[in-house]
């Protein structure tokens, strides 16, 4: 399942209602005072988290949203109606950026609140709130004033359950299309996954989901290819699948591959290498038995990497992908059991 993972928008509250100028015109009362009532309030621009959202795509092609104004005062000190908030909805894992400033506005992660990105006018004052004991036929009123205007960026971070990271070709693609329903492009040639895909992965107890991070390569940290784009997508991420290419047509072999792609993660903003991560290696279909175990050695002894953190399959036949796929259910399992 791709999705578009990021939006420009411009939103515009709405502008307060103007105050009236009115005076009372009763029977028997033929010099009576100002009545004129203020002017509604503008509605807000708000953001709400829906549940049953997981992409952008709804802003591809409309990309203004304007609230409606405040309705005007009007005469026996009746004020206008304040208009309704425009509640739009997102996915959880929204955050909503400044597009000036680039500055980070709201993390949109609870669908229990309202986020109100742009707050409507206030309304006008009408006649009657000018009446004083030197002025007691006022005609001034103030119109409404407007509401605030904003170009805002909206970026999507995935908030899956489990991230494939990896050189491109690494096999995360071919991965995600054997143990999920999920699709994504397929080929032999770099970037080849342009967007995140989102896979479900149905256990025996529970589901969780897989985010197919598009491939890193090596200065990714520093703007280089597609990856830095996504390096977002991992920081929501609860765990970590490092992808080896053990028949990778370049000359870095499983080691070096880990550790150019620990280096990109530890140079992002956020330090992902802080993250539990496992090592999965794969293409093993075309390696002989001994060939495994010595990268396997290799890998703990050079790294330190625990045995248990390593695992070794081939995405093509689907050998060892059961294994992993029960480990990572228990691990998912235990974490939502502490969280609960």
């Amino acid at each position: 399942m791709n999705f578009i993972d990021e939006a420009f928008l411009e939103v515009r509250a709405g502008n307060g209602g103007a105050g009236a100028s009115s005076f009372r015109r009763e029977k028997y009362i033929p010099f009576g005072g100002p009545d004129g009532g203020d002017g509604g309030k503008g509605g807000n621009i708000v953001f709400k988290v829906n549940k049953n959202k997981n992409t952008l795509i709804d802003f591809q092609n409309k990309r203004v949203f304007i609230a409606k104004n405040g309705r005007p005062g009007s005469g026996k000190n009746k004020s206008g109606a304040a208009a309704e908030d425009m509640v739009i909805d997102i996915p959880k894992g929204t955050v909503i950026y400044d597009d000036f400033s680039n500055e980070e506005l709201i993390d949109c992660c609870d669908s229990d609140i309202s986020y109100t990105v742009a707050i409507g006018g206030d309304g006008g004052q009408g006649n009657a709130r000018f009446k004083s004991s030197t002025n007691q036929s006022p005609r001034k009123f103030t119109l409404g004033f407007e509401g605030e205007i904003r170009n805002i960026r909206l970026e999507l971070k995935s908030l899956a359950d489990v991230g494939l990271v990896g050189f491109p070709n690494a096999g995360k693609s071919t991965f995600l299309n054997r143990v999920s329903s999920a699709r994504p492009k397929i080929g032999s040639y770099p970037f080849t996954t342009l967007r995140p895909h989102l896979g479900t992965i149905q256990g025996s107890d529970s589901s969780y989901v897989i985010a197919d991070i598009p491939g890193l390569i090596e200065g990714a940290s520093d703007g280089a290819g597609l990856g830095i784009k996504f390096l977002q997508h991992i920081s929501r991420t609860g765990l970590l699948l490092i992808f080896v290419d053990l028949f990778a047509t370049d000359e870095n072999d499983p080691v070096e591959q880990i550790e150019l792609l620990k280096n990109e993660l530890s140079k992002y903003k956020e330090d992902l290498t802080q993250k539990v991560s496992w090592i999965v290696c794969n293409k093993i279909d075309l390696m002989q038995e001994s060939e495994v175990e010595a990268i396997s050695k290799s890998i703990q002894e050079k790294l330190g990497i625990n045995k248990e953190d390593i695992f070794f399959i081939s995405a093509a036949t689907g050998e060892g992908t059961k294994e992993i796929l029960q480990s990572l259910e228990e691990v998912i399992a235990k974490e939502r059991e502490e969280l609960s």
